[in-house]
């Protein structure tokens, strides 16, 4: 499977058309490459999927920062849709903790809303493996700035 194919499912997931799911604005040139569909996008949840291939280190495993880009592509495109229309959220803080290892197959992003305030937003982006064993847990603050 390369990145250019789009799949119809993964684990079980439906992948609906992307630029609908997005709302028009798509995850980025980032997440693009590195094979990253969104299956669902609002405040409250998110959830995506990401191929390992292509996205692993040296011995085979998929790499840290990896889960880092799936996880701040999940949390910051939700607080995204929370700015709503004017404004635009950013990125402040993130911190992961892997705790396990994918080796093949996709991998699964499901983000939580923990905080929507008028200024900030925090979510935790919990990403497992096709088995469905806990892989990292992502936490982002996402700061809400209104456009110029």
């Amino acid at each position: 499977m390369t990145h250019l194919e789009t799949p119809t499912t993964v684990n079980g997931l439906s992948i609906p058309d992307q630029h609908e799911v997005t709302y028009g604005r798509g995850f980025g040139a980032l997440a693009k490459r590195m094979g990253i569909l969104c299956v669902e996008l609002s405040p409250e949840r998110a959830v995506a999927v990401m191929p390992v291939e292509g996205n692993t280190q040296p011995i085979g495993l998929l790499h840290g920062g990896a889960y880092c880009v799936l996880g701040e592509s999940l949390g910051s495109m939700a607080a995204n849709v929370h700015a709503g229309p004017g404004r635009f959220a950013v990125g402040i803080d993130i911190n992961a903790t892997h705790t396990g290892s994918a080796v093949s197959g996709w991998v699964t992003g499901e983000c939580t809303a923990v905080h929507l305030g008028g200024s900030m937003t925090v979510h935790e982006i919990v990403i497992t493996d096709e088995a469905g064993k806990r892989c990292s847990t992502v936490r982002i603050t996402n700061l809400i700035r209104t456009a110029k």
